[in-house]
């Protein structure tokens, strides 16, 4: 057994477990859109409607973030594997217009994403070394054919085989 000591180890146990990849989107004080990659993403509740998404507190846009009233998660499909690259360098987050469409809040969605949650910010929680942020879903659009999911797993992208 390793110790939690050895945090590289930790690391790596936690990356066995395999995660959908998602762009959380938001529209800043300045009415700017902006994308982040995020793995963290979870459903909470049906009743009341919540999901939930952390934030690590060294994050370049942690205070764009963690201030944002409304955002929106698009759960990526495989192909759209560049916009998950982009999306998680560390800069600006600027969303690019082709890569978005407006939603039901005022946060904009990724375009052809698997499903789309549409979230006022319910609570936010310190959680370690990552702001646990809950969202209400206030709509959600999912995709008019299933795909197949961006997956991530063992620090690398992945895939589900079918068959």
């Amino acid at each position: 057994m390793t110790t939690i000591s050895d945090s590289r180890a930790l690391r790596d146990s936690l990356g066995k477990f395999a995660t959908g990849v998602c762009v959380v989107s938001i529209e800043d004080n300045q009415g700017v859109a902006r994308g982040l990659t995020v793995n963290s993403f979870a459903s909470v509740s049906l009743e009341p409607p919540l999901i939930l998404w952390s934030l690590q507190n060294q994050s370049d846009a942690y205070t764009t973030y963690a201030d944002a009233e409304f955002f929106s998660v698009s759960v990526l499909n495989q192909s759209q594997q560049p916009l998950s690259d982009l999306y998680a360098q560390r800069g600006d987050h600027l969303l690019q217009p082709d890569h978005c469409e407006e939603g039901a809040s005022p946060s904009p969605s990724i375009k052809d994403s698997l499903t789309q949650f549409q979230c006022q910010t319910h609570a936010t929680y310190p959680g370690g070394d990552h702001l646990i942020i809950v969202g209400r879903v206030l709509s959600f659009k999912s995709a008019e054919q299933s795909g197949s999911p961006l997956l991530f797993f063992g620090g690398q992208y992945g895939q589900i085989l079918r068959g």
